[in-house]
């Protein structure tokens, strides 16, 4: 099932949006329990990738669910900090944040929100960061994670990950930026990752968080939780008994 919605009736940072109850309950959820830098960050990968799907032909476009995409791009890092209401201390952060857009949805969203579009919202979320799974995901799981690296990286980085897919124009982008700022996100999200790989290390020795406990982190390492530690340290061959 496809969520079309017949009409776009906010405009933000130049970028028409859906303007629905879950929506706006996401900005809201986002804004009010994130630092900026992370809200910021959301709204900037929101509406690039918003943008986007406003280009597309309309035959395509409407086959697009907005509402999930937004929904998963709004909270796509609410699993960041370590606020109990939204993370654990046994789950990577895109997990965490899965989970919590999905409690959200059934809480708030109806009996629109079947399964399936549920499930869209949290494989997007979880697979935002891991590119060369999501592109291959349903539409609405891949732009977010286009969308992240997008706002992140900028235009030229993104198409060369995604090709013709993306048709933000500079402007547009800057417009964004510049309604959602971007400046000290980097320091920010640095001390954000390093938190991560203090606070709980065993979600981050499989994935790109791990790179910086490694960089910055005199304690932290990997070494022994490697897939290669663990496959090379394994009983060669398990006998019958």
């Amino acid at each position: 099932m496809v969520a079309i919605l017949g009409h776009l009736t906010r405009v933000i940072a130049g970028v028409q949006v859906p303007n629905s109850p879950i929506v706006n309950a996401s900005i809201e959820l986002a804004y009010n329990n994130q630092p900026s830098h992370t809200y910021n960050h959301a709204m900037r990968t929101w509406l690039n990738g918003q943008a986007i799907i406003n280009r597309l032909p309309a035959g395509n476009r409407s086959m697009v669910d907005q509402e999930a995409f937004a929904v998963a791009a709004i909270l796509h890092d609410i699993g960041w900090h370590q606020d109990p209401h939204f993370s654990t201390l046994e789950k990577r952060f895109e997990v965490d944040g899965a989970d919590v857009a999905r409690a959200f949805i059934q809480q708030e969203g109806g009996n629109s929100w079947n399964k399936e579009r549920q499930r869209i919202v949290w494989d997007a979320i979880a697979l935002h960061g891991i590119i060369n799974i999501a592109r291959y995901k349903d539409f609405e799981v891949m732009l977010v994670g286009a969308g992240t690296l997008l706002e992140w990286n900028g235009i030229e980085s993104a198409k060369a990950v995604y090709g013709d897919l993306i048709t933000i124009t500079p402007e547009e982008w800057e417009t964004i930026a510049l309604e959602f700022p971007r400046a000290g996100s980097l320091t920010f999200f640095r001390e954000l990752m390093i938190d991560l790989c203090r606070k709980k290390p065993a979600t981050t020795y499989d994935n790109f968080v791990g790179d910086w406990g490694e960089k910055y982190l005199a304690d932290y390492s990997r070494v022994g939780h490697r897939n290669i530690d663990i496959a090379e340290n394994s009983t060669e061959e398990i006998k019958p008994q």
